[in-house]
C-alpha cells in the first residue's frame, strides 16, 4: 500500500541512519581521545577500576621519590661510616705504637689521636641529608624518640599497598638508628650512648653502665676501668691500660662494621624496591590500558565501514522520500 501520510520506507531508512550516526560518533570519540572507556557512562565498572589504579600509580610515583630520598640518606650515612672506620683503624695503629713508647712518644701520639677523634666527630656531624643525621643524633623525647637516649627506627616509605577490601597501607624500610649512631647528645648512660662515646669495659670491650674512666693514669687496671674511642688518651697510661684501649677499639670497630653492614643492606633493599616499583607502575599502566584504551587499528577500520554505511543510509533515505513524489505521476492527465 502506498500512502502519503506514512512513509514506512523513509522511517526505516531514518532509523538505520540514526543508528549508524550514533555508532559513528562513538567511534570518532574513541579515535580522538584514544580511549574505549573515557567516561563512567562508557563502562562504569572499567572506568571505576581504571580511575582507582591511576590514583594508585600516582601514589607509587611518590613512593619512588621517597625511595630516592631514602637512598640518599642511607648513602650519606654509609659514606661517613666507611670513612670513620678508616679513621678508627688509624687510631688503633697509634695505640699499638704507644703501647711500648716513652712518655714523650705517648704525648706526641696523644696529639695525633686527639686530631683523629675530632675528625671522627666531624664525619658524624656532617653525615646529614635533608635534615636527617643518623650518626650524630639527639635522642630526646621531645624530638619524637621513644625515650632519652633511645632512638626510634628511621622509616623510609617503600610501598603503597591496597588489599582486597580496599584498605590502604604504606610499607616501609626501617633503619635501626640505635644500632648505627656514633654520637648521641641526649643519651644518659653508656649503653644508650653512641658507638664511639659510650664507655666500654677494658676487660671485654663491651659498653657497660658500670664502666668508669680510670682516675689514675698508669695505675694497676681495675675491673671497672672503661674507655671510649671518643675520649681515650694515652698520655701517662701504662702498657696494660693501653692494651685495654686496643681491645676497646677492636670491639668498637666490630660494632661499626656491623653498622656499615646494616646501612649497606638497607641501600641494596632500597635499590631493589626502586626497580620493583618502576616495573609495578609499568604493569599497572598496561593493565589499565587493556581495560580502557581503544584499539586504533580496529577503530579506524570500523570508522571506514560506518562512513560507507552512513552514505548508503543517506542514499536509502533519499530513495524512500522520492517514492512519495512518484505518487503524483498517477494524477497526471
Amino acid at each position: 500500500m502506498s500512502s502519503i501520510m506514512t512513509n514506512a520506507s523513509a522511517l526505516t531508512a531514518l532509523q538505520s541512519l540514526n543508528t549508524t550516526n550514533k555508532a559513528l560518533n562513538t567511534t570518532q570519540a574513541r579515535i580522538s581521545t584514544g580511549f574505549r572507556v573515557a567516561e563512567a557512562s562508557d563502562n562504569a565498572a572499567y572506568w571505576s577500576i581504571a580511575t582507582t589504579m591511576r590514583s594508585d600509580n600516582r601514589a607509587l610515583s611518590t613512593v619512588q621519590d621517597a625511595l630516592g630520598l631514602g637512598a640518599s640518606k642511607v648513602d650519606t650515612a654509609y659514606t661517613a661510616m666507611h670513612k670513620s672506620i678508616d679513621t678508627l683503624n688509624d687510631i688503633k695503629v697509634k695505640l699499638v705504637a704507644a703501647a711500648n713508647g716513652s712518655d714523650a712518644d705517648k704525648n706526641k701520639i696523644d696529639v695525633e689521636i686527639k686530631a683523629l677523634q675530632a675528625q671522627l666527630k666531624s664525619y658524624a656531624d656532617s653525615a646529614s641529608f635533608s635534615g636527617a643525621n643518623w650518626l650524630s643524633v639527639n635522642s630526646t623525647t621531645a624530638a619524637g624518640h621513644s625515650a632519652a637516649g633511645v632512638h626510634n627506627d628511621a622509616k623510609i616509605v617503600s610501598g603503597f599497598i591496597r588489599d582486597n577490601s580496599g584498605t590502604v597501607t604504606l610499607a616501609t624500610i626501617d633503619i635501626k638508628v640505635q644500632s648505627v649512631k656514633l654520637y648521641d647528645a641526649a643519651a644518659t648512660n653508656n649503653v644508650n650512648k653512641g658507638i664511639l662515646e659510650g664507655l666500654r669495659l677494658g676487660t671485654t670491650g663491651v659498653r657497660d653502665n658500670t664502666a668508669v674512666n680510670p682516675t689514675t693514669p698508669g695505675a694497676a687496671v681495675a675491673a671497672t676501668d672503661g674507655y671510649a674511642v671518643a675520649t681515650l688518651s694515652v698520655k701517662g697510661f701504662s702498657f696494660d691500660q693501653i692494651l685495654q684501649m686496643v681491645k676497646v677499639t677492636e670491639t668498637t670497630l666490630a660494632e661499626m662494621t656491623d653498622a656499615a653492614t646494616t646501612l649497606g643492606a638497607a641501600k641494596s633493599q632500597i635499590d631493589l624496591q626502586k626497580t620493583f616499583t618502576t616495573s609495578l607502575m609499568d604493569s599497572i599502566d598496561r593493565g589499565v590500558g587493556q581495560l580502557v584504551d581503544a584499539d586504533m587499528n580496529k577503530e579506524s577500520t570500523r570508522l571506514q565501514a560506518l562512513q560507507v554505511q552512513q552514505q548508503l543510509g543517506i542514499q536509502a533515505l533519499s530513495i524512500a522520500n522520492s517514492n512519495s513524489q512518484n505518487i503524483l505521476s498517477l494524477f497526471k492527465s
